[in-house]
């Protein structure tokens, strides 16, 4: 048995199944942090008065962090133990939502979610990584992924249902003060459940590689937050610069590496390549329009917390059934197409929002959500099934960073493109009338939800900010349906439909 496995004998299946539904729960838990917090922003604007800016922020700097730390983690992981790491992220996590569910203010909420995304950065690879090394046949490891999959792609749909069970009898700091058991629970089961593996011959890790990994990634996300909030300035175009300069500086030294922190030549074949721009752009479209859906479903359509989160259900409910059809789909389709369709179906379901968020009866919005949910589910298994297997066994944590670092990379910029993006159309819809008061005019033309605080609820300028702000949401439904579309057909040219796996 080779050093890079487990250290223990060798599993059953039953252990084996049970230590995935561990590393399930805690992808779970972190795709529900990741998007729980949207149906919050209602109260805790009205609680801690954040500026547009420190909403976009308070959503945005957790997947910032991940995106920056997973490349590090990923290899860290191969390194210290995989289990151990989880564990410890696991711990941290907990200790980390306190903080946040107690904070003050904007920006202790910041502070406290970009621990989150430090301590979650630890966990992400590590789940991947386990996987990859527990199930060494082929198709028992696609399964395995797909439910690893439902697990992240269901919590982010489950976050908003999540926010609305509590909101609907706590404050908003319950959305993260619920992680708190459920990480003690998973450091508890992981402890003796999960088996521990690492890299038999690491190598030394290269410190300057993991800065420029985080210099390329934080100022490109910075760049493009900021160019699309404010325009096009000067610090916009030095951070892209800068971005682009450490990520150029970065992939020049791993090729001089012997043991770099990444395979940059896995780029060069076209099936890795492609299954990775395919997944960031599943998340990208998905999340950013995701972030202020349920701001939409609350403060335009009038729905409370929990009818928010219940309204969001059918996508849930979709991309957990990818689990049992997955199978059957790349039998018949094969990966190139599986992906393709997947993203087909997402363009299809986001042109269908579009549609709906203007129509009164709700059917039509939870008829859109469908596609959207199956079509996440079936791509995301797949791009993540591909990029996994593209690598031996003891390389799992550098191959999971990768797959994780285009997720929340993808959260990111998805956040920060189509979030602002929502929020300039908004602003060019808005009509308002010329004898509004300056600080009501200025709450409206900040965001919906200042809008909705500082207006009484049968407000006319309340009716006209609502009705710009549908407007503002079909428009970013149809970018983000017209980006997926280009994504499936790149999919379908790039990536070849027969799998092939290397052996470990």
């Amino acid at each position: 048995m080779s050093t890079s496995e487990t250290t223990h004998s060798p599993l059953t299946a039953r252990r084996r199944w049970a230590a995935l539904a561990v590393l399930a729960l805690a992808v779970l838990v972190m795709a529900v942090d990741g998007t729980v917090l949207s149906l919050a922003v209602p109260s805790l604007t009205a609680d801690l008065a954040p500026s547009a800016t420190q909403i976009l922020w308070i959503g945005d700097v957790y997947s910032l962090a991940l995106a920056g730390l997973l490349l590090v983690m990923g290899n860290l992981a191969d390194r210290v133990g995989r289990k151990r790491l989880l564990l410890t992220g696991a711990t941290a996590f907990g200790l980390a939502s306190l903080l946040a569910a107690f904070a003050g203010s904007p920006e202790a909420l910041i502070g406290a979610r970009l621990l989150l995304g430090v301590a979650g950065a630890t966990l992400m690879p590590s789940t991947l990584s386990i996987i990859r090394n527990l199930f060494a046949d082929p198709a028992e490891r696609t399964r395995a992924i797909a439910i690893w999959s439902a697990a992240a792609g269901g919590g982010a749909a489950l976050g908003p249902l999540v926010g609305g069970l509590l909101l609907e009898h706590f404050r908003w700091g319950s959305v993260f003060l619920i992680n708190v058991p459920i990480m003690a629970a998973l450091v508890v089961a992981g402890a003796f459940l999960l088996p521990e593996s690492r890299e038999p011959d690491p190598g030394r890790f290269d410190l300057l590689s993991a800065a420029l990994s985080m210099a390329a990634i934080v100022p490109l996300v910075y760049a493009v937050k900021h160019t699309v909030s404010t325009g096009v300035d000067g610090s916009g175009v030095l951070a892209l610069l800068l971005g682009l300069a450490a990520g150029v500086a970065f992939v020049r030294r791993q090729r001089s590496l012997d043991t770099p922190l990444i395979d940059v030549d896995l780029f060069r074949g076209p099936a890795f390549s492609g299954a990775v721009f395919a997944a960031f752009i599943t998340i990208f479209a998905l999340t950013g329009l995701l972030f202020f859906f349920s701001q939409y479903l609350q403060l335009a359509r009038g729905h409370s917390p929990l009818q928010a989160g219940l309204a969001e259900l059918p996508a849930t409910l979709a991309s957990i059934a990818v689990v049992a059809l997955v199978g059957r789909a790349l039998a018949r389709l094969g990966a190139g197409r599986a992906i393709a369709g997947g993203l087909a179906l997402i363009s299809l379901g986001l042109a269908g929002i579009a549609a709906a968020e203007g129509a009164e009866n709700y059917l039509w919005l939870a008829l859109a959500l469908v596609p959207v949910g199956f079509g996440v589910g079936l791509s995301q298994t797949v791009t993540t099934d591909a990029v996994v297997s593209a690598v031996p066994s003891h390389k799992a944590g550098a191959a999971s960073a990768i797959a994780e670092t285009a997720y929340e990379l993808a959260v990111a910029l998805g956040i920060a493109v189509l979030g602002s993006l929502v929020s300039l159309v908004y602003r060019s819809n808005l009509d308002l009338p010329a004898d509004l008061p300056a600080d009501q005019r200025a709450a409206v033309r900040d965001s919906l939800a200042s809008g909705s605080s500082a207006l009484d609820a049968d407000s006319p300028v309340l009716h006209s900010a609502r009705e710009a702000f549908t407007g503002a949401m079909q428009t970013t439904s149809l970018v983000a349906a017209a980006v997926t579309l280009v994504a499936a057909f790149v999919a379908w040219r790039t990536i070849p439909s027969v799998a092939v796996r290397p052996a470990d």
